[in-house]
């Protein structure tokens, strides 16, 4: 099948064509993960990332606990590496630590080698404060750490995560960051969540009553 578009491999499988793009991307992560690994260029959090989290005794990660500084358990993760000279490819990474994993991912963007820095400033634009520089260690736990969480709790990462994940590396887990605030799921209302959905989930994943829900109001 290789060569032709979602639409083509549907009507040859006699599937429909969404399916059929899951397996494209499917296909194309597992690709990127047996391709030998791009040497890293550089990996950066978003400040204030560990608020709220048990990050257990890891003198090497940069703690950055100011809440000042992030956005109530949403972190940041952006991870860049060198495909050829002068080019490379970043991979962004939206984590709710505190319940559901992963709501959005990006990439992989390529783009010249010097114009990275101007992409690590606009996307981590949003925080107050700069972007933290991190081990990639510490960039596939809380990625790769949320994700296995959320699951837990009955929640996917967001589709586009399958195209972005290779950019982590293998991570075998289980890892030293305790999700959840303090422990505990806790549920921020996002504007584009199902609401509904997610509280029944929770109730039936660790029962009415060990969740916390927040709805943010104008």
């Amino acid at each position: 099948m290789q060569g032709r578009n979602p639409k083509e491999i549907a009507r040859i499988l006699g599937i429909r064509p969404a399916e059929a793009s899951r397996l494209v991307r499917a296909a194309a992560a597992q690709e990127q993960a047996a391709a030998p690994e791009p040497a890293l260029v550089g990996c950066w959090i978003s400040p204030g990332w560990s608020t709220g989290l048990d990050i257990g005794d890891h003198p090497g990660w940069p703690l950055d606990d100011d809440p000042a500084g992030g956005s109530g358990g949403l972190i940041s993760v952006l991870v860049a590496r060198r495909v050829r000279y002068g080019k490379v490819t970043a991979c962004g990474y939206l984590v709710d630590a505190y319940c559901l994993g992963v709501k959005n991912a990006l990439g992989p963007e390529p783009m010249d080698e010097r114009d990275l820095r101007g992409f690590v400033r606009t996307y981590f634009s949003t925080y107050h404060g700069d972007p933290v520089r991190a081990p990639i260690e510490l960039a596939r736990e809380i990625v790769l750490g949320s994700v296995e969480y959320a699951r837990s709790l009955g929640f996917d990462p967001h589709p586009d995560f399958a195209a972005a994940a290779g950019h982590l590396g293998s991570w075998t887990g289980p890892g030293a960051i305790s999700f959840g605030k303090d422990g505990k799921p806790l549920y921020v209302f996002g504007p584009y969540d199902d609401h509904r959905k997610v509280v029944r989930t929770l109730k039936r994943s660790v029962g009415r009553g060990n969740f916390e829900v927040v709805a943010i109001t104008g």
